[in-house]
């Protein structure tokens, strides 16, 4: 069997770090695992540590110089059986919703014809807001599946709404799409 390949973004959120146990994760139990990283989410990991875990290059940059021919923005979503956004940020989440397709993340999406998961991570004032609110709801009726936050502390302290999901359930719900799909 063709080892499957899922497409992760990371946008910028203190969440980002937990992309690194995602991608660990997936990696452990065979997968392929390709990354694509918003420049914003640059400042709270590394490409060089997304690259090291995940065996592959990271995708941060639409115009990167490339080293061979392709349009990655397109090529890349292609090869996806699954593409996660973890942590999906309220700003990417609004960007998507809205169909923008500025950066290498919103294009890829864009261009996908895999099963979009949306692992959103933020504020609790943030995830209650009517105009998230609204997007999220946008998105689910584009088809995206949305992996509920979880209750939490948060990281300015406060305990509410919006933390990311757990690992372990971003692993299995992502998984679980993969082989609904096969």
């Amino acid at each position: 069997m063709d080892k499957k390949t899922i497409l992760l973004g990371v946008s910028a959120s203190i969440a980002a770090y937990k992309a690194l146990d995602i991608i660990r994760s997936f990696v452990k139990k065979n997968f392929n695992v390709e990354c694509i990283l918003t420049k914003n989410a640059c400042n709270f990991i590394t490409p060089l540590s997304v690259q090291t875990l995940s065996k592959n290059s990271v995708y941060t940059d639409m115009f990167e110089k490339i080293s061979h021919w392709d349009i990655e923005h397109i090529s890349l979503p292609q090869k996806a059986s699954v593409f996660l956004i973890a942590p999906a940020s309220a700003n990417i989440i609004a960007r998507l919703a809205s169909g923008m397709a500025d950066d290498f993340l919103t294009s890829a999406v864009l261009a996908c014809k895999a099963p979009i998961l949306i692992a959103p991570a933020m504020n609790s004032n943030m995830y209650s807001h009517p105009a998230f609110i609204k997007n999220l709801q946008t998105l689910k009726s584009f088809g995206y599946k949305i992996i509920e936050p979880q209750k939490g502390e948060l990281a300015c302290g406060a305990i509410g709404d919006g933390r990311l999901a757990d690992i372990e359930t971003i692993v299995e719900k992502t998984i679980s799409e993969i082989l609904v799909k096969s």
